[in-house]
């Protein structure tokens, strides 16, 4: 089946490694021309082997570089943008404390990594995604962005639920100019040593609580993701916006 993604420019943040890698190549092996942008040199050199991928080592923090590299693909490619996928994400370092415990640096770190990197990419990458009359932007939030969640870092719970925000806000406002804007909301998925270790942490009666409450009886993966990502990205979801795709086997 053609998807219609084949021949689109396709940018990914955070395409380096895990969700972010696998859409990456989910979206070249459907003939999307690539562009990805990560902070780890070693990691971008990784996810492109092998493939038509093109990388740039940019900080998403710094919403200069966020706009500058919106600039370069859209040289490189010769045009706008078509496929733009907000990746970013993550709780770093920190580990779950009470609220009253929570530093200053936990709730700037937490919120600038999940919100800034997506605002800033989107308000560089729209102005071409209007003048082509064309965009699917889909931004991945999380299950934790839509109930309270087991994952008890309340700065990323937090941001998560501003992510789906958001999305459902760039839908509502973009959609007369052919833009969509969705969502896809991963569960536990092992793709850093954060998710491994809170998974270890669960400890064994944990980990069988936790894939019990999963219909499927099993934890997600990055592919899973990628998946959902190429639905909205497709010409199937040309009449859907502002939705939210679970991929967590939950109900």
């Amino acid at each position: 089946m053609d998807l219609g993604i084949r021949g689109r420019v396709a940018a990914v943040t955070g395409g380096a490694h895990g969700i972010g890698r696998a859409i990456a190549r989910a979206l070249a092996a459907e003939g999307a021309r690539v562009f990805i942008a990560d902070v780890s040199r070693d990691n971008l050199r990784a996810a492109v082997e092998g493939t038509d991928i093109l990388s740039a080592e940019v900080d998403l923090l710094d919403r200069r570089a966020c706009a500058d590299w919106v600039a370069q693909v859209e040289r490189d490619a010769g045009g706008a943008i078509g496929i733009l996928v907000n990746n970013v994400g993550g709780t770093t370092h920190f580990t779950p404390k009470p609220l009253e415990d929570v530093p200053d640096e936990e709730w700037d770190r937490i919120t600038r990594l999940n919100l800034e990197p997506m605002f800033f990419t989107c308000r560089a990458a729209v102005p071409g995604m209007k003048r082509a009359g064309f965009g699917r932007i889909v931004n991945i939030s999380s299950g934790a962005g839509l109930k309270a969640s087991i994952h008890p870092v309340q700065a990323y719970g937090i941001a998560k639920h501003g992510v789906v925000g958001f999305t459902r806000i760039l839908a509502a406002e973009l959609g007369r100019f052919g833009i969509t804007a969705n969502s896809v909301a991963p569960g536990l998925v092992l793709t850093s040593a954060n998710r491994e270790r809170q998974w270890k942490n669960y400890g064994e009666a944990g980990q069988a609580a936790l894939l019990n409450r999963i219909a499927l009886r099993r934890l997600a993966t990055a592919e899973d993701v990628a998946r959902a990502v190429l639905f909205f990205a497709s010409d199937l979801a040309g009449m859907v916006t502002g939705e939210v795709i679970q991929v967590g086997g939950t109900i």
